[in-house]
């Protein structure tokens, strides 16, 4: 397999496969399944960037190493999990998390670095996977309660000696000596972890490097000095695989000289107790938002689209909405069914999606929701890309296009010579698949994306 072919995972229903699949084909791009999941593909001809293509832009794949897809299969939440992933950024493995977790599922994503913060939300929101949650504070000092995570995932800053293919000065910039910093604040995110670990739980360690003092050296760090319980790891289909260094054995290497991947390093722990036996647990939500939590973003005044509503341990600064009351201008009433379990609120004029789980989260920690649209005088606007609002295509619904370059157009700015209904709905469907919100011009209708 040449290192240069790219691989990716498809971001849908396992009903939708078939449909997004197809949809790639016919711009032209050729694929194979991934032996180890059934979501994940490697290209095999990509005749333009896959970036760039239309399943892409509207969410319906995320374009990821294969080596990369690893630790969250690694760690296998289960349907419905509480996963916490401590350096999330820029989200490839925290989408994928809340993908296998489902929508019945939560995903904390924490990304220490505010710079990076932004690429976290925006592949998230773009990626419609409202069951995850953001924040970002230091890992070492996340402000959590201890014990009550049932799976955590650390995929700490190292050395990316991993990435070398990609990166070809990458050893120049991290050498082993440099790297000493990097051992160190591992070592402060792995004691984090090990306390917020719930008994029973368990936490995937990762890095992209080969650097054995980033590795191995922290297993037996965190076995020797964390007490954390090191559980074997299966090997993976499809992976070539170096022998673990230290005469360690049930963690991973991949062997990056194969051309199939990056090289990675998993180890997975896990720590004594019977499950359930944590500190805390904050697996259910309270019916009204608790006066120790920390409020999402809202839109503040003078500042388009870059306030943050923020409360330092009062009550949210917002209102809980009868959103099904809303009135929606777009001429067919969202499908609100589809938000995972959670509320709706509005800051600032704003409607936010809290998920469940996230409304019990302490006070101390800053965080923030799922974006879905404007809310103002009783009437909802919802975002454009907001496609997880859309109802099941029906012919009153909006337009359903059939032709890559009739979507295209579209996406151009062209309006469509096709009419909506006077009185039908305005979104925007491809071949069945929902995409998103048109913007009404009479019975015409555009696409924009703000």
């Amino acid at each position: 397999m040449s290192p240069r072919l790219r691989s990716f995972r498809l971001v849908c229903a396992p009903r939708e496969v078939a449909a997004v699949e197809a949809w790639l084909a016919a711009e032209g791009f050729a694929f194979t399944p991934e032996p180890f999941h059934p979501l994940c593909r490697v290209l095999t001809a990509e005749p333009f960037a896959l970036g760039e293509s239309q399943a892409a832009r509207f969410g319906y794949l995320y374009i990821q190493d294969r080596s990369s897809m690893l630790p969250p299969l690694m760690l296998a939440p289960r349907e419905g999990a509480q996963v916490l992933d401590m350096c999330a950024a820029p989200g490839s493995k925290t989408g994928f998390l809340a993908q296998l977790a489902g929508p019945s599922g939560f995903v904390l994503g924490n990304e220490p670095g505010r710079d990076r913060l932004p690429t976290l939300r925006q592949n998230l929101r773009r990626l419609n996977l409202a069951q995850a949650a953001t924040c970002s504070h230091p890992g070492e000092e996340l402000p959590l309660p201890n014990g009550a995570w049932p799976f955590i995932q650390l995929d700490p800053p190292c050395s990316g000696w991993g990435t070398e293919e990609k990166n070809p000065n990458v050893k120049a910039i991290w050498t082993a000596e440099k790297a000493v910093t990097l051992v160190r604040l591992q070592r402060e995110l792995l004691a984090r972890a090990a306390r917020l670990l719930a008994p029973g739980g368990r936490l995937l360690f990762s890095t992209c490097t080969t650097n054995e003092e980033e590795n191995e050296a922290q297993v037996e760090w965190a076995r020797d000095e964390l007490g954390l319980v090191p559980l074997p790891l299966p090997e993976p289909p499809g992976f070539a695989l170096e022998t673990p260094r230290r005469g360690l054995s049930g963690v991973l290497r991949t062997d990056m000289s194969a051309g199939a991947g990056q090289g990675f390093f998993l180890a997975l722990f896990t720590r004594d107790g019977a499950p359930g036996d944590g500190a805390a647990d904050f697996d259910a939500a309270p019916d009204a938002p608790p006066e120790t939590n920390e409020a999402p973003a809202a839109q503040s005044k003078g500042r388009k689209g870059r306030g943050r509503a923020s409360r330092e341990g009062g009550s949210l600064p917002g209102r809980r909405l009868d959103h099904a009351a809303l009135a929606c201008g777009q001429g067919v009433a969202p499908a609100w069914e589809n938000l995972p379990p959670g509320e709706v609120w509005e800051f600032g004029g704003q409607a936010w999606f809290l998920p469940a789980r996230a409304l019990s989260l302490p006070a101390a920690l800053r965080w923030q929701g799922f974006p879905l649209g404007k809310v103002a005088a009783g009437r909802f606007r919802p975002v454009p890309t907001c496609r997880l609002l859309l109802p099941p295509w029906t012919p009153g619904a909006g337009l359903d296009l059939t032709d890559p370059a009739e979507l295209s157009a579209l996406l151009s700015g062209r309006s469509l010579d096709r009419e909506l209904d006077a009185d039908g709905g305005a979104g925007l469907y491809f071949r069945g698949l929902p995409l998103g919100w048109l913007t009404r011009k009479g019975r015409r209708a555009v696409w924009s994306d703000r």
